[in-house]
């Protein structure tokens, strides 16, 4: 059994470790409210915007809508979308684990990375399985101040080097936020832009009213609503990042609790027994000398 002084100088470590994780979480928990509003305000617009795009590219030619251009798959971009720090249980690696999944069920598909996050570059970068395109860094500053002007610019060269047929195809992996314990992990096709997966049943003929005129729409309204999806992308992970960490730290918080009252327990036990050992040999002592 340990002496009580290591005992107490445990105890003192795991106490200082309680307090910074606590802390954390309470950090965590006042960013999440933040980006949950975030998201919450933009999802049902984002959802919505992309119906529309569906079906808008669904009543176009491939040479009138450049983004829905399907072509065989040689070469791909993925995208990962991922946190620029640590402390958030298995959230960076769903996103990791997911792309590489994507590349194991794709064998002949020649893959660049384009990492939005620190933790994404640093992990890739470690496995040996990074190759990152020519025209983009590696964007681990795109949290610092998230908003839609900045994401707009990289989703519009993503856009643009697709356009140029650069990349056949280009797929986002990220977290999406369920609620503060919950994200689930999205392998989402952004470009090229995906027909509706069902038909809605009607009777007789579809016909589109395009106003003020189908040029217009196909140049504005498509990369608008191409920089919406990706912008709502980073925005479901913001929050799922800090839903994560606030998940980790409680239960650390939590873990930190419960070995305290172990090492509490293990404490009292040891300096009873010193205790009684003392008193044995005061009582012995005694009897010797009577």
């Amino acid at each position: 059994m340990a002496n009580l002084k290591e005992i107490r100088v445990r105890i003192k470590s795991v106490q200082s470790t309680q307090q910074i994780t606590s802390a954390m979480k309470m950090v965590s928990a006042a960013k999440l409210r933040r980006a949950q509003d975030a998201i919450t305000r933009m999802r049902p617009y984002a959802l919505k915007l992309q119906e529309i795009l569906s079906n808008l590219s669904s009543s176009l030619d491939s040479s009138e809508n450049l983004y829905s251009q399907e072509r065989e798959v040689k070469k791909a971009l993925l995208v990962t979308i991922a946190s620029n720090r640590g402390l958030a249980g298995a959230f960076n690696a769903n996103v990791i684990k997911a792309s590489q999944r994507w590349i194991a069920l794709n064998p002949g598909v020649e893959v660049e990375y384009l990492t939005l996050g620190k933790k994404a570059n640093d992990a890739l970068k470690k496995s040996g399985k990074v190759k990152n395109p020519s025209f983009a860094s590696m964007h681990s500053e795109v949290y610092d101040n998230l908003n839609f002007s900045y994401v707009s610019d990289i989703a519009t060269e993503v856009m643009a080097h697709f356009v140029k047929g650069e990349y056949d195809q280009v797929i986002l992996f990220y977290n999406s936020f369920k609620n503060a314990a919950s994200q689930i992990v999205m392998t989402e096709q952004f470009l090229p832009v995906l027909a509706p997966e069902s038909e809605v049943e009607v009777t007789g003929n579809v016909d589109y009213l395009f106003e003020p005129s189908k040029e217009e729409i196909v140049k504005d309204l498509i990369p608008k609503s191409l920089r919406i999806q990706f912008y709502k992308a980073l925005l479901d992970s913001h929050a799922g990042e800090h839903g994560a960490r606030m998940t980790a730290m409680h239960k650390a918080t939590d873990n930190a609790g419960d070995l305290l009252k172990d090492l509490k327990l293990t404490y009292n036990k040891a300096r009873q027994a010193s205790i009684t050992g003392e008193i044995l040999e005061i009582v012995g002592g005694a009897e010797a000398l009577s």
